[in-house]
């Protein structure tokens, strides 16, 4: 039920039951918490959502098209595989749209969006990263992500690096207990987030590039 709660935390207040489906399918699929190729039960699904198999099933057309659910005539709907060879063409399309949505958030961002930026920013740093859960890391990393994107400004921007921040998640939390000196991942999200919220777009831009670029380097250096 935790997985279920973060995804709402991630959702617009104003969600429908669609919406409020598909963000948490989405949040179990790029967790692992279903896992890759495993079968997905709608039926299942609606009754622990709380919701009937009709926005479940409009919840699974949608996680279709973003590629994390394939749907096979007369076998059903299963999660997509976590194929590695894709970490390329994943870091090819964030290493230059990653560091566009920071210098945008930079240099867009209101004044209300850059306090709450520093906000969490404050907040990470005060966690005791040693303590926590596998879930909780990735919750902080998917919230600092989505809060960028929604700072940048641009919505179409904005949906597509959610799509491909969510790929790169799954490859995450699948070598995740491999990666070592997790804490420079965080201290790499606080810079971020500071230097979009004191509007230095040079920085913030040259970061998030740096982002990307290092966790594709820390998981290639474990496989």
């Amino acid at each position: 039920m935790a997985t279920v709660t973060a995804a709402r935390d991630l959702e617009p207040a104003s969600a429908s039951l669609a919406d409020r489906a598909y963000a948490a399918i989405q949040h179990q699929l790029i967790m692992l918490d279903i896992p890759p190729l495993a079968p997905i039960d709608d039926v299942a699904l609606a009754q622990s959502l709380d919701v009937g198999r009709t926005p479940v099933r409009e919840a699974l057309k949608r996680l279709e098209v973003d590629r994390l659910v394939i749907s096979y005539p007369r076998r059903g709907t299963f999660a997509t595989g976590v194929d590695i060879t894709d970490l390329a063409y994943i870091s090819e399309i964030r290493v230059q749209l990653e560091p566009l949505a920071a210098r945008r958030a930079a240099e867009h961002a209101t004044r209300t969006v850059r306090a709450e930026l520093a906000q969490i920013a404050d907040t990470i740093e005060s966690l005791d990263i040693a303590t926590l859960d596998r879930h909780q890391l990735m919750d902080w990393d998917l919230r600092v992500h989505r809060a960028i994107y929604r700072a940048a400004g641009n919505p179409h921007l904005e949906d597509t690096l959610v799509r491909y921040n969510n790929l790169a998640t799954r490859i995450f939390c699948l070598f995740l207990d491999r990666i070592t000196h997790f804490d420079r991942h965080i201290a790499e999200h606080t810079g971020l987030l500071r230097a979009i919220a004191d509007d230095n777009s040079a920085r913030a831009e040259a970061i998030a590039r740096d982002h990307v670029t290092g966790f594709e380097k820390a998981i290639r250096a474990i496989i």
